[in-house]
């Protein structure tokens, strides 16, 4: 299935695939099939190398070599997406690729870079739209990604683009004042992010260790610089595929619940069909989620015993226990 935009673009001859040199493609996973075979793919989500690698398509943290033309598909944080303009700008020896859908800010975008660089044709179609770029390296230089974590708040660091990359997010700070002085000695923290959750979990002094686990690589180095504990262990992985290899006692989490800017709430049931996988016949599991979303099926489904223990008008505290080992 050829991509909307990409497939237009080319028989309008907005732009033309290089004779050599290939392709580098910057942002989430989607239809690239059009850009033909040489292309290497930059991403820093577990989630996007696991896609392109069962697709036999090279995928990479860091390009080793200076394409010479790169695609950029708008992730829906700001500045990130005006960070990955940026670096393809900087790191490519040709015109960029810049595609997005209108709800993750490609007007915006389209607007900012005007006066910036030179922009050419521009595709409109199926809610989004393609234009390419040519600027002077340093022409976007305000837009550069720092090179290491920033400060934000109560001596922790983030980074652009990753979850609450503003400041401690009130949801988990929630949970991580509603969870018990024994969480048991083996733990894991789903969807760790940036490490906050885990800071407060360490403070525990029964933890032998903690697993915390993370899809978003960036937000896993950030967790490393907030979490310099020898008890905690970081896996660049996908929660929902993650599994120990010992049963946990516990298992603390504040799922994400959306891929795009749509709820998703069969994302968080994922997460809690891995937290019940991976804890032992006596584990807890104790989460975060919005009250809207609604996820108690899902813990009667994979937990013998659910409780609600805790919340506000805008999140509640749930407890799954007895995971069924059926479903492990």
């Amino acid at each position: 299935m050829s991509h909307p935009r990409i497939s237009l673009a080319l028989q309008a001859d907005a732009f033309r695939l290089p004779p050599r040199g290939g392709v580098a493609v910057f942002g989430p996973a989607t239809d690239i099939s059009d850009l033909g075979a040489d292309v290497v793919v930059q991403s820093r989500l577990a989630t996007d190398h696991a896609y392109w690698q069962a697709r036999n398509v090279p995928v990479v943290l860091a390009l080793a070599a200076r394409p010479q033309l790169s695609v950029v598909f708008l992730p829906r944080a700001k500045a990130l997406a005006r960070g990955l303009v940026a670096q393809a700008v900087a790191e490519t020896d040709g015109p960029v690729v810049v595609d997005g859908q209108k709800t993750d800010g490609i007007d915006s975008l389209l607007k900012d870079l005007r006066g910036k660089a030179d922009v050419g044709q521009v595709i409109s179609k199926a809610h989004g739209k393609l234009f390419v770029i040519s600027a002077a390296p340093d022409a976007l230089a305000a837009w550069q990604l720092p090179a290491a974590p920033q400060q934000v708040a109560d001596g922790f660091v983030t980074l652009p683009g990753v979850f609450s990359a503003d400041g401690i997010d009130p949801a988990s700070h929630l949970l991580a004042q509603g969870l018990p002085a024994d969480l048991g000695r083996h733990v894991a923290d789903l969807g760790a992010g940036w490490g906050y959750l885990s800071a407060q979990v360490l403070g525990r002094d029964k933890i032998e260790t903690l697993h915390l686990v993370e899809v978003d690589h960036s937000a896993l180095e950030c967790a490393r610089h907030n979490v310099p504990d020898p008890r905690a262990q970081f896996h660049w992985a996908d929660a929902t595929a993650w599994r120990p290899k010992k049963a946990l006692d516990c298992v603390v989490m504040n799922p994400p619940f959306h891929t795009t800017r749509s709820a998703d709430p069969d994302l968080g049931r994922a997460f809690i069909a891995a937290a019940a996988a991976a804890l032992a016949p006596q584990g807890r599991l104790f989460m975060v989620a919005n009250r809207h979303l609604p996820y108690e099926p899902a813990l009667a489904q994979h937990f013998g015993q659910v409780t609600e223990f805790g919340g506000d008008a805008r999140f509640k505290l749930l407890l799954g226990e007895r995971p069924a080992r059926l479903r492990r």
